[in-house]
């Protein structure tokens, strides 16, 4: 595997499974020149053994504390860029990028750059780690978004990337900014891509990249494959954080159009056939609330009248 000299990975993480990260760890480390791990566990024995990674090439940065996604970002971006980086490869804890993949990447990115595309980010192809499907690739449409599945050797346009995968070239980074912090989590993904195109940047998704990637805390059988299902905590922050994206001057109209119905759709079903029912409705409106008065940060577990166990990173 070709080491990428000018690009570092940045990981965060929160209270992992400590021998899934080392062997994610292991499988992206020689892809790049440094990784550089946030961590956001809460708890002492998961921060020792996140630091217990520390060595030749790895820098951990323990937090002390769940400061939420898109503040442990900026801050393993920050290090990357003060280190040296060009470019950085965001992950997730629980994302395996597959052999090559940051090659297959930075090739479609040089590639799309020298059609003097101007691109904020390129994303491989997901694989769901427990069911072996790909996830589309997604640019927005009424009322329903359009699905694409890039042929191998191509990559496509689109108008959104989740996180975990992503090659950022630091120059649009800064172009564009960082990612905002008082969203903590969820959407904070589609509020940079939202002002990436705003900006007049492109974003690609790959389909020779690949990486095992995990959606949701569980999975629920449906018509038609599976469902991601949520803990109440994270529902509270995905439809708070939804919610107050209509209300921003970069978010597309057309996105709002057709994730209005989503949100309604979203809040009968986890309200109605998803247990905890009562507390998922109780947060779902809680965050709803809390969008429209534009009350953002992190919410403390009393007030969702939610436990502490749930992932929040």
């Amino acid at each position: 595997m070709d080491t990428h000299t000018h690009i570092a990975a940045v990981i965060v993480t929160y209270e992992p499974d400590i021998t899934v990260l080392l062997d994610n760890v292991r499988q992206i480390a020689p892809q790049v020149a440094r990784t550089f791990i946030v961590d956001n566990s809460v708890s002492i024995p998961a921060q020792a053994a996140v630091r217990a990674l520390r060595g030749d090439g790895i820098e951990v940065d323990t937090v002390g504390g769940n400061v939420g996604i898109a503040e442990a970002l900026n801050r393993g971006i920050h290090a990357a860029e003060a280190w040296g980086a060009d470019h950085v490869l965001l992950l997730d804890q629980d994302s395996q990028a597959e052999d090559y993949m940051l090659a297959h990447l930075l090739h479609d990115l040089q590639t799309a750059q020298k059609r003097a595309k101007r691109i904020a980010a390129i994303g491989p192809t997901h694989l769901d780690a427990r069911t072996g499907a790909p996830a589309p690739f997604v640019r927005f449409g009424f009322p329903l978004n359009r699905k694409q599945w890039p042929t191998p050797g191509t990559t496509v346009s689109c108008d959104f990337l989740i996180t975990s995968g992503t090659l950022m070239p630091l120059d649009a980074y800064r172009q564009v900014g960082p990612f905002d912090q008082a969203l903590f989590i969820d959407n904070v993904d589609m509020e940079w891509s939202h002002r990436a195109v705003a900006a007049g940047f492109g974003l690609l998704g790959s389909a020779d990249a690949k990486m095992q990637h995990r959606l949701g805390d569980r999975l629920a059988r449906r018509p038609g494959g599976y469902a991601a299902i949520h803990a109440p905590v994270r529902l509270y922050y995905m439809m708070r954080n939804r919610v107050h994206l209509y209300f921003r001057a970069t978010t597309p109209g057309l996105w709002i159009a057709q994730d209005i119905p989503r949100l309604a759709l979203k809040f009968v079903g986890f309200s109605l056939f998803v247990q905890p029912r009562v507390a998922n409705a109780r947060a779902m409106l809680g965050g709803i609330v809390d969008g429209i008065r534009g009350r953002l940060g992190v919410r403390s577990g009393s007030e969702l009248r939610e436990g502490s166990g749930d992932n929040l990173a």
